[in-house]
């Protein structure tokens, strides 16, 4: 997939001598969190929606109020995860780009990324979906990795999804008919799974227990 696909330039940036009426006018009819101001063809900042709605001064020239540019870009090589993060990272709907000489040519929105992400094998391939989580200094991504194609099924992708201060979990997209299995396997390794599974035949098999020791309780 080449991200730069979506890169646009349906908004107009602003410069620094445009005014703040145009800022705000050019706001109200997009549902944008921040717009990219230039200066020479480089990107100068993100001028945020809120505050340039708060501005009494409709006259007065966008530098002026360069403090309140938030300071944020991608460049064109960037990978769909890297702007996932980026647009968790400020909060924001639109990421500016640019080019290798730091030019400005356009920018991503949220909504076309999240689509792109959607649209991914790593979630539409059919698939389980497995969290595990072990000590911070043991676990490897070569063992995980491992694991997973010794018991003939393919790893899809991987990710730490939750750090904390001795544990991490880390959540795999799984494509395998015995996912069982690799559920086993992952725990001889001493890592606990922490989803849930139906063919997951240790649980079946302590469910049944304490089904019976609830049985032998009431007699």
């Amino acid at each position: 997939m080449n991200i730069n696909e979506f890169i646009l330039n349906e908004i107009k940036e602003l410069h620094l001598d445009n005014t703040v009426g145009k800022a705000q006018k050019l706001c109200e009819n997009l549902p944008i969190t921040h717009i990219p101001v230039v200066k020479n063809g480089r990107l100068v900042g993100c001028l945020p929606e809120s505050d340039i709605q708060t501005i009494d001064d409709k006259k007065g020239l966008l530098k002026d109020y360069d403090y309140l540019l938030d300071h944020f870009y991608t460049h064109e090589k960037a990978t769909l995860l890297d702007l996932v993060a980026l647009f968790a990272d400020n909060d924001c709907n639109l990421i500016p780009v640019l080019d290798k000489e730091l030019n400005y040519i356009g920018y991503y929105e949220l909504s076309d990324i999240l689509d792109a992400f959607a649209d991914s094998p790593f979630l539409h391939v059919e698939s389980d979906t497995l969290i595990i989580e072990k000590n911070k200094t043991e676990h490897s991504m070569s063992q995980i990795s491992q694991i997973v194609e010794s018991n003939k099924a393919r790893l899809l992708g991987m990710y730490i999804s939750h750090e904390g201060r001795e544990n991490i979990q880390i959540t795999l997209k799984i494509s395998s008919e015995k996912i069982n299995e690799i559920i086993q396997t992952f725990r001889r390794y001493d890592y606990t799974v922490i989803t849930q599974h139906d063919d997951d035949y240790y649980l079946e098999e302590l469910k049944d227990r304490a089904r019976y020791l609830k049985k032998y309780l009431d007699m």
